[in-house]
């Protein structure tokens, strides 16, 4: 399986420009990958303002995502606001070409940026396969709470769609590496770049990273880019049976 990261410099609350932004560096993909993830909030940046940038479920972003997926032969997936039932949600989506689809809404809303004031978090975990892989996502700040991410057997890849910030550059690299060491799984981030309207500058490390916690592939601080690696889930499954942490590993429940 073939999977890419795009990092674009996100142009701030400005959809038509990202996608403009994204439909460039996602068209040379186009049945070359199986897998395209977004960061979060790719079609307005990390926005605080979700009355004007909210969405519907199946609004213009999700058909978007929708027709990307088609012509590209591929699985597209990130987060962007939607409303539903009267909640504003830091939603990640996911389209495969066949026009399936899962969504997670964002469990650790970011308190210290007013994320919580204004969204509502999301209350389950989400686990799916696609052509083969079994799959969990999350978003940004989850990457800290290593609990919400833990691998119970269900997951071969975990994906963070992410705004993070150049000022915590060395915490996205190591937590995203000891989640894939603690889950052996392969993980991938996908980050922006750039400065956003709140003046925040973005790290970029957008990257693919296997279970033994080496670095695939990174974009580094690269502006409006794609990063694409293969994984094996062959090499995975050999690696888990070869040192099956899973048997040692504690049960637990996670109270909602």
């Amino acid at each position: 399986m073939k999977i890419s990261v795009i990092q674009p410099d996100t142009a701030w609350e400005n959809k038509s420009l990202n996608f403009q932004i994204l439909n460039e560096l996602i068209h040379p993909l186009f049945k070359r990958t199986d897998i395209v993830i977004l960061p979060e909030m790719f079609n307005t940046g990390f926005s605080m303002n979700p009355e004007a940038f909210s969405e519907p479920p199946d609004g213009e972003t999700f058909l978007w995502m929708k027709s990307i997926a088609e012509l590209g032969d591929f699985g597209v997936c990130g987060s962007y606001i939607v409303k539903e039932n009267m909640n504003f949600l830091n939603r990640w989506v996911f389209i495969t070409p066949g026009n399936e689809s899962w969504h997670y809404d964002k469990r650790h809303l970011f308190s210290m940026g007013g994320e919580d004031k204004l969204f509502s978090a999301g209350r389950s975990r989400l686990h799916f396969s696609f052509r083969g892989a079994n799959i969990s996502p999350y978003i940004c700040y989850d990457l800290r709470f290593p609990v919400w991410s833990r691998n119970r057997g269900e997951t071969d890849l975990i994906i963070y769609s992410a705004n993070w910030p150049q000022a915590r550059q060395n915490v996205w690299n190591t937590l995203l590496k000891a989640r894939a060491i603690e889950n052996q799984c392969y993980v991938a981030g996908s980050n922006r770049t750039g400065t956003d309207g709140a003046g925040i500058v973005y790290c970029g490390d957008s990257m693919i990273i296997n279970q033994r916690g080496e670095i695939i592939i990174n974009a580094g601080d690269e502006r409006n880019c794609s990063a694409s690696a293969e994984i094996s889930l062959t090499d995975l499954k050999d690696f888990r049976k070869k040192f099956p942490v899973v048997n040692d590993a504690d049960d637990f429940t996670i109270n909602i």
